[in-house]
């Protein structure tokens, strides 16, 4: 049965008029894997971030999974004329961080799975600095989302190409149809044993069961997005970068 898409709303289909061409004309695309994607009800989809060009490309990703996606992004974007009223009117998570507010973003996050919503998160909390362009050192955004949305699928989602389009660092912007970006969901991650060992720590215990299992969320997350993204390049895995950084995104 084929799916039935996702009410969006205009403010994802004027997203959608500009994010489809945009992805046609900077390179060749690739996408793989859609059916990773849950065809209905509530999901976290964990990417590696290389460019600012990604988010355009997992919103293409996911649409064309007949969903839309629902970001957790910097809330200063929020001010930019039109952009910050197509991401309010498209229901996308504002970030805060370092204030009083930056836990509201997970909270509206979790709000979303309720609503059966996508929610697309990057846990390295921006583009890499690794000069290979391999993730860095995860937040502990994402794991928090992972353990607490008890049944929510966690899939990792990989991008490559766009860094060679857009390279924020050494300012480099270089479109060419000659080039190929690949954007590739694999299989969800376990994640139920994990939530089911902070829903039973023992009263007294719970504090030091939550870090560890926010630590082994983490590593099991960055581990298979490092793994997809190593099919996709077609190279060896580097030794990953283990634990996270203390933030909510």
């Amino acid at each position: 049965m084929a799916r039935a898409r996702e009410k969006g709303g205009p403010w994802v289909a004027l997203a959608a008029a500009v994010f489809y061409p945009l992805t046609v004309l900077l390179a060749r695309r690739r996408m793989e894997g859609l059916e990773h994607v849950p065809a209905e009800g509530p999901a976290l989809l964990v990417c590696n971030h290389v460019s600012y060009l990604d988010p355009v490309y997992t919103a293409v990703f996911v649409h064309r999974a007949k969903r839309v996606p629902r970001f957790l992004a910097k809330a200063s974007l929020w001010k930019v004329p039109v952009l910050g009223r197509t991401l309010s009117g498209s229901r996308q998570i504002p970030v805060s961080r370092g204030s009083a507010e930056a836990g509201a973003s997970l909270e509206a996050a979790r709000a979303s799975f309720d609503d059966d919503g996508v929610v697309v998160i990057y846990p390295e909390g921006t583009i890499t600095r690794d000069e290979a362009g391999w993730p860095m050192a995860a937040r502990s955004g994402a794991a928090r989302l992972a353990l607490q949305g008890e049944g929510v699928p966690v899939v990792p989602v990989v991008h490559w190409g766009t860094l060679s389009v857009y390279d924020h660092y050494r300012r480099r912007f270089r479109p060419s149809l000659r080039k190929t970006i690949t954007v590739r969901a694999g299989a969800p991650i376990p994640m139920d044993d994990l939530r089911a060992r902070v829903r039973d720590a023992e009263p007294g215990g719970e504090r030091s069961v939550e870090v560890a299992a926010l630590r082994e969320a983490t590593d099991r997350m960055m581990t298979a997005v490092r793994a997809l993204l190593g099919e996709v390049r077609g190279e060896p895995v580097p030794a990953p970068v283990r634990g996270s950084r203390s933030s909510e995104k």
